[in-house]
């Protein structure tokens, strides 16, 4: 197996060197601004066309629709970079605000150009969507027309892009800032340190108990300190949020734009919660087997993600590359070849130091046709699923890169995809090598794990989001009573089957103050279970399944949801069948481990 040393920092000198300083990324931006006002006065100017032989100027503002996404889409992926790499780079946090100033132009003036679109007579839209080079991205363009009837004004839609850049957008950039003084004391050997909250998050998964009840109470007593203006800061977002849909007569549904947003039907959302509701004893009785073999009555919210088994084993970052790329290529040569690229080019920041923002996130530099992955890699067995989650997604983007440029905006919900199909790859290549019972054991409860994760977490999330955002309408909602919400919502999700919560996961949680993309949760969920249906038949189908893997990639940002599962894996998403099917495969795992753990 290759051990090549690859290093644990990624290159970001590549598209701009000089950091958060660099006179090169200053001019990048100074041109792409007088681009975006070039393209703004074209938009003023253009009158839609009254004849099919009026189409020229259309195809020539698409064109550059994409050339400014691509740009901005660049800048964007930079300054995120800089941010998450070292949380008190002042100088990174002034250039998120030039770059979010810079989108919210583009986005008023793409607005005006939608609401000129669904101007355009309807036979004459019809004819247009024939011809060369309409009828390869209709489906964007329909969308784009559909969306903009159910907006208001231009000058409105203006005025509320211009505000959303201090009134919006401005508190969750307040969310990083307060994280950046966010400090989790941790005594090491009788050593006082503060460890970042990324470095504390992955105490979590410590093999010693009283490490994480310590890691936890200092954890929540951090959270807490902060919490009156984490409150604030979710209710000032919030509300700005609940406004727009107010004034735009969307607040009848508190989802819609997030259903739109992942192009997916309100009955697929509900089938898929029904169903894991109905299915979750199994994993009820995962957590209970796993609380008698750390030897507690009831897990804890800090045991949930505790080592079972042999947890001795850690991977070093280059055997956890080696042990990536060796089993994506048992399923295809394409992910495997790219996924060398991404190690060898320095596409991947790993390194376990202060300073990182916590999480995890692939980005994409689509001017430049490549990725960056960021994470904190303690050479877990978790951390290399992680990683492998990471480069599912990069790879998603390389699927698409031959692709109309306007159809690869692919929404969160299939966005998780490809990720936790590749993590999927090398959990099972993991259980499969392990070496012994308690090995099996230990990498099997891993992988339930994540099932826990994303069908318990995920919806205790769900839960507090939509219940805090009805209960937002009628006022401010206290800190105190987001406690309850989210305490609640855990409950409720775990089955009531913990001896301790997290009430104030709300405000630990970047996901909550995420502006860009409302609920940033149930996307997960769906991401999950249409990967396992996906796997399944890559499973059946062997090393040859890469190709129409691809493909299925390819349409991810050209239709509908329900449309991808019918025309790929012949399946109903809002019925049930396809969801039972999924859960029973996570069931599967559960059952070998109850029967291992007798």
């Amino acid at each position: 197996m290759n051990t090549a040393a690859y290093s644990e920092t990624w290159d970001l000198d590549v598209f701009f060197s000089g950091g958060s300083h660099s006179s090169e990324f200053h001019e990048y931006l100074k041109q792409l601004s007088h681009s975006l006002a070039t393209f703004k006065q074209e938009v003023d100017e253009w009158k839609p066309a009254s004849k099919i032989e009026d189409v020229q100027e259309l195809a020539e503002l698409l064109a550059e629709i994409r050339e400014n996404s691509q740009h901005l889409r660049q800048a964007v992926a930079f300054v995120g970079c800089l941010q998450a790499q070292d949380v008190l780079d002042s100088h990174a946090n002034e250039l998120r605000g030039r770059v979010s100033v810079l989108s919210a132009e583009f986005n008023t003036t793409l607005s005006h150009f939608d609401e000129k679109l669904s101007n355009i007579e309807v036979d004459l839209w019809s004819d247009i969507m024939e011809k060369e080079p309409f009828n390869a991205i209709q489906f964007v363009l329909n969308e784009r027309r559909q969306k903009a009837k159910e907006k208001l004004s231009k000058e409105q839609e203006a005025l509320i892009n211009a505000l959303s850049v201090d009134g919006y957008h401005g508190w969750g950039e307040m969310y990083d800032a307060l994280v950046s003084h966010v400090k989790i004391p941790f005594s090491d050997n009788d050593e006082e340190k503060e460890l970042s909250v990324g470095q504390a998050s992955n105490k979590f998964s410590h093999p010693n108990r009283k490490v994480r009840q310590e890691v936890f109470k200092s954890w929540e007593n951090a959270w807490d300190q902060q919490a009156d203006l984490l409150a604030a800061t979710l209710n000032h977002l919030s509300g700005f949020r609940l406004a727009v849909y107010k004034e735009r007569k969307w607040d009848t549904d508190i989802l819609k734009e997030a259903l739109s947003y992942n192009r997916m039907e309100k009955e697929t959302l509900d089938t898929m919660w029904k169903v894991i509701s109905d299915l979750k004893e199994p994993f009820k009785a995962f957590l209970e087997r796993k609380a008698k073999l750390l030897g507690v009555e009831n897990l804890s919210w800090f045991d949930l993600d505790a080592p079972v088994g042999d947890a001795d084993h850690r991977y070093s970052f280059q055997e956890g590359a080696a042990f990536i790329i060796h089993h994506f290529r048992e399923f295809g040569d394409k992910l495997a070849d790219f996924t060398e690229i991404a190690f060898e080019d320095r596409w991947i920041e790993a390194a376990d130091r202060p300073g990182k923002r916590p999480g995890g996130f692939c980005t994409s530099f689509p001017v430049s046709g490549q990725s960056r992955i960021f994470m904190t890699y303690s050479g877990t067995p978790s951390n290399v699923s992680t990683l492998a989650h990471e480069l599912g997604h990069a790879f998603h983007s390389y699927a698409l890169k031959d692709v109309h440029a306007l159809n690869r905006s692919y929404a969160m919900n299939v966005a998780e995809t490809a990720s936790t199909f590749a993590e999927m790859i090398v959990a099972d290549a993991s259980l499969k090598s392990a070496k012994g019972k308690a090995e099996r054991i230990h990498l099997l409860e891993d992988k339930i794990q994540r099932s826990v994760a994303l069908l318990m977490n995920i919806h205790a999330r769900f839960l507090f989001e939509t219940r805090f955002y009805e209960e937002r309408k009628k006022g401010v909602v206290s800190k105190e009573r987001l406690n309850s919400l989210m305490l609640e919502a855990q409950k409720e999700a775990y089955g009531d089957s913990l001896e301790e919560y997290h009430p104030l996961f709300w405000a630990s949680k970047l996901h909550f103050f995420i502006t860009g993309t409302p609920f940033y949760n149930f996307p997960y969920t769906f991401g999950y279970l249409f990967s396992l249906g996906i796997y399944a038949k890559a499973m059946n189908e062997g090393k040859g399944f890469e190709n129409q893997y691809m493909a299925l990639l390819r349409d991810t940002g050209s239709m509908k949801v329900e449309e991808l599962a019918l025309k790929h894996l012949n399946a109903d998403l809002t019925q049930r069948k396809f969801w039972e099917d999924g859960i029973k495969l996570c069931i599967e795992d559960v059952e070998e481990f109850l029967e291992l753990t007798k």
